[in-house]
């Protein structure tokens, strides 16, 4: 006899998701592709991939805007503006390089104290002795460029009026600092001016015959009241050889200052 209790429900087998299709002949048991179960979509691009192909030149291409760095020049003793410009074929000569260091230099163009730094600009050319690496023909200026240079720079030389200075107090010192400025003498007119009212009270013939230099029979004499071993010690080539010249003068007892006491600037007595 069959057990008594609940009927239980036999289990089905799946077929794996078998599905029943009633035709005319009967049923007929469908199987599900299986290939289509395991399709799956088509692999992205790699982003590794897209990223080689940014170029590799974007570097050296924002290398090479980068700018080169401005050159500076540092004055030693014996230069001036003109000699310097000239050496770094400054477009514009002592002017343009007088003009871009005004605050270095100060108000007298033909004074430049050795030891302070020039700018020369970005497109400055590099000295004429220097030695630098050779460079490829195509950083190379061009040879017209190169003599377009040359024949401004010509031009420039030939074409300037020399200096004229009056024949006073202002003109004498003026004229002194533009030699003290070829020698690399230091000095302001205002240093200049200063010692000279008090020594001479502006007077080139001035003399002292009192003192104690004038007992050792070399008396002070003219503008800065220099006395004649000093005046012909530091006398500078190209002024005149006349201790009571008001040029001559003024140059020699300023290169006497400088020698001793750094500069005229630093004289305020006896010195």
């Amino acid at each position: 006899m069959p057990s008594q209790g609940k009927h239980r429900r036999p289990k089905s087998v799946s077929l794996s998701r078998g599905i029943a299709a009633v035709t005319a002949g009967g049923a007929v048991l469908a199987l599900p592709v299986l290939g289509a179960t395991t399709a799956s979509a088509a692999p992205a691009p790699s982003v590794t991939a897209e990223k080689a192909v940014v170029p590799v030149s974007v570097t050296a291409q924002v290398n090479s805007v980068t700018k080169a760095a401005p050159a500076t020049h540092s004055v030693v003793s014996g230069e001036t503006l003109s000699k310097i410009a000239r050496q770094y074929s400054v477009s514009g000569g002592w002017k343009k390089l007088y003009e871009g260091n005004r605050k270095a230099v100060g108000e007298n163009p033909n004074l430049i104290h050795p030891g302070i730094t020039l700018t020369i600009g970005a497109k400055a050319a590099a000295p004429s002795d220097a030695k630098a690496p050779k460079a490829s023909k195509a950083a190379a200026p061009s040879a017209d460029r190169t003599a377009t240079a040359e024949r401004a720079d010509r031009s420039e030389r030939t074409t300037a009026a020399p200096a004229t200075y009056t024949n006073d107090l202002d003109g004498w010192i003026r004229e002194s600092l533009a030699v003290m400025a070829q020698n690399g003498i230091p000095g302001s007119y205002e240093g200049i001016h200063r010692n000279i009212i008090r020594e001479s009270s502006g007077n080139p013939n001035a003399i002292n015959n009192w003192d104690s230099n004038a007992v050792k029979g070399t008396p002070s004499k003219g503008l800065l009241q220099v006395i004649d071993p000093t005046f012909q010690a530091y006398h500078v080539p190209g002024t005149s050889t006349d201790s009571y010249d008001p040029v001559a003068n003024i140059t020699a007892a300023c290169n006497y200052a400088a020698d001793r006491y750094g500069s005229i600037d630093n004289v305020f007595g006896a010195y």
